[in-house]
């Protein structure tokens, strides 16, 4: 173990693009206790009138999430949204496929949007381009956004919803890619429907905007080719295209687990430049943005997912456990998003509550933070402004899998607005710690306010209901002297240093 030198150049006027708030998203899906028993739990004791936990909701409203994907994920491409609305003794119990559940359909869309607007959250609801296509997608819509005088707009107003939900993000189906979907289309199949699905759902709201299905992670065969022939359809009638990429660490070799970001980077640049290239292919005025709509670390779960017997409602399915380590690569992925924020405008952490989640309750019992919750508050309660970059000169090292890992992961939120400026940094090195010392002579009078840190001696230390092993102090060591801040980064560490304007 030794101590290593970095350093870092910060000026506002290296802007990399304006962070749009919804990049700090989650996700709710239909899928093991996310709905019942996560958010909705009418018996537990802090249920509110509708029935939902107010105890998650606390959680929710701590991480300062704006943005819920619903209601899938795998199970959209098989659901009928008409079960989920009306009164619940009419609602049908259906064979869920896509996790082979049943489910009772006791949350639909007015519960959901209901449960977003007390989170504080906007949802971005996705429609079924499985089973389904353009009628039931701009069916739903008129649901849910049209205000009065149309079959749909009056069935919700029957519903008790007498106000639209406006809704305004749309999801063009999930993972159309997958062979695992059901319904699953080639790039073909699925550019042409979801070209004419956007176009309909257009002419029904036309200030609503869509996400059309990008590659459902980095390694499938047809990456990036399924990006370059679904935008050749969709390019003009879509705003964002969307990227999927979930990390784990089966092999135990941690410090390629947290060098795993490198990919991510990679994954973006070539979504980026796929685009890019359409745009010139079209000879397009308009940008394409990215929604990074499903991203975590999932891989605890997988052998006691195995073992699940069919057709039970709403079992504990995917509950990832996380440790120390899994907190700091996420962290670093959602230091990825900062990184490109002039492109990546809207991410989604897969998912919010239960389901691989920084939330997990027990049934009738209470709620908790998980590791990985720390590092996306952190981020989406502080990383709000403008994304600056960086100058960074630091070590790099290798591991099994990678080469020339840089040791500090690092990115940069300036608000000028609140005259904050907020530096986020990971030492990803397991055993070498760290002496950053960072420029900040372009932000003249500004002081340190805090700098947060999360660290443990135990990359595999995990909070549980009873133990909170894993949490952030306030006790770090960032100090300012002549335009210069130095700060010690202990090896395997995450940061937070915030900086104020001192009149």
């Amino acid at each position: 173990m030794g101590t290593k030198k970095a350093n870092m150049t910060i000026d506002p006027s290296f802007v990399v693009g304006k962070i749009d708030p919804r990049i700090y998203g989650s996700f709710i899906e239909h899928l093991g206790r996310a709905v019942y028993g996560g958010v909705y739990e009418p018996d537990h004791a802090s249920a509110t009138k509708e029935g939902f936990r107010q105890d998650v909701l606390d959680l929710v409203k701590e991480l300062n999430v704006p943005i819920v994907r619903y209601p899938g994920g795998n199970m959209v491409s098989g659901y009928n949204w008409e079960d989920g609305v009306g009164p619940l003794e009419n609602r049908p119990k259906k064979l869920e496929l896509a996790w082979r559940v049943l489910e009772p359909n006791y949350v639909g869309t007015n519960e959901f949007a209901t449960w977003a607007k007390q989170a504080n959250a906007e949802v971005m609801m996705a429609v079924n381009l499985g089973t389904r296509g353009v009628d039931a997608a701009r069916n739903l819509l008129e649901y849910c956004n049209h205000p009065e005088g149309s079959y749909y707009s009056d069935l919700r107003i029957s519903h008790g919803y007498k106000q639209p939900h406006a809704i305004k993000t749309w999801c063009l189906g999930n993972e159309m890619d997958g062979p695992w979907q059901i319904g699953h289309k080639t790039a073909e199949e699925y550019g042409r429907l979801a070209n004419e699905t956007a176009k309909a759902m257009r002419l029904v709201d036309p200030s609503i905007e869509l996400v059309a299905c990008g590659s459902s992670n980095v390694d499938m065969p047809t990456f990036p080719e399924w990006e370059a022939t679904t935008l050749a359809h969709t390019y003009e009638e879509v705003d964002y295209i969307s990227l999927h990429q979930y990390y784990g660490n089966p092999t135990d070799d941690s410090a390629s687990y947290l060098a795993k970001t490198l990919e991510m980077d990679r994954f973006i640049e070539t979504v980026i430049a796929t685009c890019d290239y359409i745009k010139a292919k079209k000879r397009s005025k308009k940008t394409m943005y990215l929604s990074f709509d499903e991203w975590n670390v999932w891989y605890h779960s997988r052998e006691a997912d195995s073992k699940m017997e069919p057709w039970s409602v709403a079992p504990p399915q995917l509950e990832d456990v996380y440790n120390f380590e899994d907190a700091l690569l996420v962290g670093s992925m959602l230091m990825s998003f900062l990184k490109r924020a002039d492109r990546v405008k809207m991410a989604c952490l897969a998912q919010l509550v239960n389901v691989i989640a920084p939330i997990m309750t027990e049934n009738g019992g209470p709620a908790w933070r998980q590791t990985i919750f720390y590092p996306y508050m952190h981020v989406s309660v502080f990383g709000r402004g403008v994304s600056l970059q960086p100058v960074v000169k630091t070590p790099y090292y290798d591991t099994k899998a990678y080469t020339d890992v840089p040791q500090l992961d690092t990115a940069v939120v300036y608000n000028e607005e609140s005259e904050q400026l907020t530096i986020f940094g990971l030492n990803r090195h397991l055993e070498d710690d760290l002496t950053v010392t960072i420029d900040i002579r372009g932000f003249e009078s500004y002081q340190i306010k805090e700098h947060i840190v999360l660290e443990n001696n135990d990359v595999k230390a995990v909070n549980t209901k009873d133990d909170d092993r894993v949490k952030p102090h306030t006790n770090g060591n960032a100090k300012v002297d002549q335009g210069k801040v130095t700060a010690h980064f202990s090896s395997a560490s995450w940061h937070v240093i915030r900086l104020e304007k001192r009149s």
